[in-house]
């Protein structure tokens, strides 16, 4: 097999760090990240997939954040704020308690306060050894002036969406944003710091990872929050009205997770505007997230092809249409600023002949996901057969049921055929379809942790269309061990997915 550039044959675990264990009711950017990575190494994965890096929406979800650009406070690791003398050791007492569920709500109670008590005494600090990079990291990057300010005027009105702001303020104009400047100068700057403190961290991760051979392999939603500091920033982007609701909303047409398809709400772009500005928030928001990771996966790619279009008042998502997406001239003007980049389309759902045209015009790879292969359609594309080299083959995704619940709870046709093609009896299903996975043609095989750990549905990360009870899964200390590592080892070995180190 050939390998492609920045995709050698390998193989990966999907984990979000908000599942890693930890002792502050959330997995954070401390020692367990670390440990994590060695694990990974010591399992022959040289691919650590993560969800989107922001700060999460309502319920922890990471694809609902209200900025595309900040990191996610609640990963930071408390204990080198500590060692750096900007928190103090009674300060990290009252943690919300360790358990097998992120309780969001109580984390960011208790997190957040204490992330700006140590931001304030780093501003403060003359002279702090942190100084110098913080300083580099201020001027860097141009997004951060317009998302601190989005934060603390939301703050300071009790969490009032943009749209209801005063109208300056809302339309950003009259001198309104340079008063809010100066009047909460203060504030912004602690804004600053703590992302600092975040992009501090996982940039020690990241080196860590890569001299462990481990690539870091984000996520990037295809859409926004509505309210988002990118979205009041850049209304002209989005198909917003004068007062910056939106005249239609985002969502999928019926499919197999729902019968009345999927409402998400989101602002759908204006992507006309997008093109007469040359793309430049697209390519900034590219640039932002390849700072963070070393390739990406689009979400929902198929909406760049055609999107589904759904009316504001509508009740549910079918009666959406489809709508022109702009095609290759968003990548080819990603292309052309920031060169060829490692990004792998989420091409699952309704994927029609222009989905699969434009996929094949971007050259980017395409996924395969063992869950879906089974119906008994012999030209399924999810069939190991059926994978092409330049692809990525998951077991499931975070929008999946573990392959223990998703085998408990599938049908007996489909039992029947998972057996019959991978000639099996069914005892050991989750590993059996973890070893047909690293046997793919595909040249990166991903698997989620819990499947790994062969853990039933309790285990599930997302379950689409539910608006409650997700995100919040983690591990457990010590519940990942060398024996899982070992395992994995043999089959990275046997099917030639180790990567050479040159190439990571």
């Amino acid at each position: 097999m050939t390998d492609h550039p920045h995709f050698p044959r390998c193989a990966g675990i999907l984990l979000h760090p908000t599942s890693l264990p930890g002792g502050h009711g959330i997995g954070d950017l401390g020692m367990a990240a670390f440990e994590f990575v060695d694990w990974l190494a010591a399992a022959g994965m040289s691919v650590w997939q993560v969800l989107p890096l922001g700060p999460p929406g309502e319920g922890g979800s990471p694809y609902a954040g209200w900025s595309v650009f900040a990191g996610n406070p609640l990963l930071i690791a408390m204990e080198p704020l500590w060692r750096a003398g900007l928190l103090k050791a009674s300060e990290l007492r009252g943690a919300p308690p360790t358990g097998e569920q992120v309780d969001f709500e109580a984390v960011t109670a208790w997190k957040l306060p204490l992330l700006d008590l140590a931001a304030r005494r780093f501003l403060s600090a003359d002279g702090h050894r942190w100084r110098g990079d913080y300083e580099s990291f201020l001027t860097r990057w141009g997004w951060l002036a317009d998302a601190a300010l989005f934060a603390a005027w939301r703050q300071q009105h009790d969490g009032a969406p943009w749209w209801t702001w005063p109208a300056k303020m809302r339309d950003r104009k009259g001198g309104a944003v340079a008063r809010a400047q100066r009047r909460l100068g203060d504030r912004l700057a602690r804004f600053g710091a703590v992302q600092f403190f975040f992009d501090r961290q996982w940039q020690s991760l990241r080196r860590y990872a890569a001299s462990q051979g481990v690539r870091i392999f984000g996520d990037l939603p295809i859409y926004t929050a509505l309210d988002c500091a990118d979205v009041w920033a850049h209304r002209r982007l989005f198909q917003l009205d004068d007062e910056g609701r939106p005249l239609a909303v985002s969502g999928v047409p019926p499919d197999g997770f729902s019968e009345t398809g999927q409402l998400w709400g989101n602002p759908l772009y204006h992507w006309p505007n997008n093109a007469r500005r040359g793309f430049r928030w697209w390519i900034a928001r590219l640039r932002r997230t390849f700072e963070l990771v070393d390739l990406v996966r689009i979400d929902h790619f198929r909406g760049f092809a055609a999107y589904w279009r759904v009316p504001v008042d509508a009740e549910d998502a079918r009666e959406g249409s489809w709508q022109r997406g702009p095609g290759m001239r968003l990548f080819d003007a990603v292309t052309k600023a920031l060169g060829p980049l490692p990004i792998v389309a989420e091409d699952l759902g309704i994927i029609d002949e222009p989905v699969r045209d434009l996929l094949s015009a971007s050259g980017m790879p395409g996924m395969r996901v063992l869950q879906f292969a089974f119906s008994g359609d012999p030209d399924d594309l999810h069939l190991p057969h059926q994978h092409p080299e330049h692809s990525v083959v998951y077991t499931g995704t975070h929008d999946n049921d573990t392959l223990l619940g998703w085998w408990q709870n599938a049908d007996k046709h489909c039992r029947h055929q998972v057996r019959k093609y991978l000639a099996i009896n069914g005892h050991d299903v989750v590993w059996d379809m973890i070893r047909t996975a690293m046997a793919s043609a595909a040249h990166t095989a991903i698997i989620p942790v819990q499947d790994v750990l062969a853990l039933d549905s309790n285990g599930r990360m997302n379950t689409p269309a539910i608006e409650t009870g997700n995100w919040a899964w983690r591990l457990l200390n010590g519940q990942l061990g060398a024996q899982h590592a070992g395992r994995l080892l043999h089959l990275v070995e046997d099917n030639r997915r180790r990567p050479q180190r040159d190439q990571t």
